[in-house]
């Protein structure tokens, strides 16, 4: 499955859009139950959810907002390349984890490829080649091993997550080549490169989260059905059974088949 992130977050929008009004839904004892062990700590999370979108209101948006309106779309779209290849050794390795041999040897030279005659990666000359970009991360690669989810966390200036989903911040920075460039430059060369990483990260988001306050009644709820449904999505490789989408517990129940899944 190709990885567009401004796509994964437009899904993640709609998908919340259309499970919102199943998650409010009154006289439905059943549901209100399944919230409730989907996010027993919402208080603590609604706090972290506050202070972070203060944090991206006051700080971060506008700066992205300068940045989409002076940087000209193909340097945008060459940076944002830039980053997607640094942190590509994260989805290489959790191809692997995963037992997507064959995904795993593709994306291996789709990053060999782009990091040399792509430029370092500025350009994606993988693609025309046909070696598509994925998405995988250690939360997907734990889902695959029968790791049940847990409870939805939201991670202060990080954003939404779970139990399960959490363990995998870590492994993507030390899995980032940006890391290990840390440790051979000056923080006067890799500070910059990280915090333009940030603005890059947050331009891209403008679009789905001007439709996120545009939409949203309660945007806390909107962000966390929106995530925990297209972490499915990904989990499941684009292919979720109809029924997950029904059932918040649903997932949970099916991991030993998702484990059992033939390895590619």
């Amino acid at each position: 499955m190709k990885c567009n992130h401004p796509t994964i977050v437009l899904l993640l929008i709609c998908t919340a859009l259309l499970t919102g009004c199943a998650t409010t839904r009154p006289n439905d004892q059943r549901v209100d139950q399944s919230i409730d062990s989907i996010d027993p700590n919402e208080k603590t999370n609604r706090k972290f959810y506050n202070f972070t979108d203060a944090v991206d209101r006051n700080i971060l948006a506008p700066v992205a907002d300068v940045y989409i309106k002076y940087v000209p779309n193909p340097m945008q779209r060459s940076i944002g390349n830039f980053y997607d290849n640094l942190a590509y050794p994260n989805v290489i390795l959790n191809d692997f984890l995963q037992g997507k041999f064959r995904q795993g040897l593709q994306d291996s030279l789709r990053f060999l490829v782009n990091s040399t005659i792509g430029g370092g990666g500025l350009f994606d000359m993988a693609s025309p080649m046909g070696l598509v970009q994925h998405d995988e991360d250690f939360g997907q690669t734990l889902g695959v091993w029968g790791v049940k989810t847990g409870s939805y966390l939201f991670v202060p200036l990080i954003g939404p997550s779970s139990y399960r989903d959490a363990p995998g911040i870590p492994v993507s920075m030390f899995s980032n080549v940006l890391f290990y460039a840390g440790t051979v430059t000056s923080i006067a060369i890799t500070g910059p490169v990280a915090v333009l990483g940030i603005i890059d990260k947050r331009a891209r988001l403008t679009g789905p989260m001007r439709i996120r306050d545009e939409a949203a009644l309660d945007p806390y709820l909107f962000v966390r059905e929106g995530f925990l449904q297209q972490r499915k999505h990904l989990i499941y490789d684009g292919d979720p059974p109809p029924e997950s989408y029904d059932d918040p517990l649903h997932e949970d129940v099916v991991h030993t088949e998702l484990a059992a899944k033939p390895l590619r």
